[in-house]
């Protein structure tokens, strides 16, 4: 009987060594994983990030799970170099996702910046 006693306890023991394990090893990942964001910030530039925030209106759930497969590739050290804004606007759209950036023409004249409406309209004057 003692012996079965021993068993028990030698098993519970075991349980909860294992448990224990377990329970460190998923914050350990989970803490590898951490915020997209922070991770993609290594890697993302600056056009790149307009980018990720109009498709993040457009598209608000497929983003996030992009941000979670592009935070995870980098993490693993699969995808290195800088993501430049056209690049991730072509993998949006090969994703079947058309995110719409609005579009801004400027033209430089005589030191000032002016935009083409307000070029139009000098012309037209």
């Amino acid at each position: 009987m003692p012996k079965d006693e021993e068993l028990k306890l030698l098993r519970r023991r075991r349980r909860a060594e294992l448990m224990n394990r377990l329970q460190t090893r998923k914050a350990e990942e989970g803490r590898k994983r951490g915020d997209p964001k922070k991770i993609l910030r290594r890697i993302v530039t600056d056009r790149a990030w307009e980018v990720l925030k109009v498709a993040e209106s457009q598209y608000p759930e497929a983003t996030c799970r992009i941000e979670e497969q592009l935070a995870r590739l980098v993490s693993k050290g699969e995808l290195e170099g800088p993501i430049l804004g056209g690049q991730l606007l072509w993998l949006f759209r090969c994703l079947g996702m058309n995110v719409r950036l609005e579009t801004r023409i400027h033209i430089l004249e005589h030191g000032k910046l002016k935009t083409i409406g307000e070029k139009l309209k000098e012309s037209q004057i």
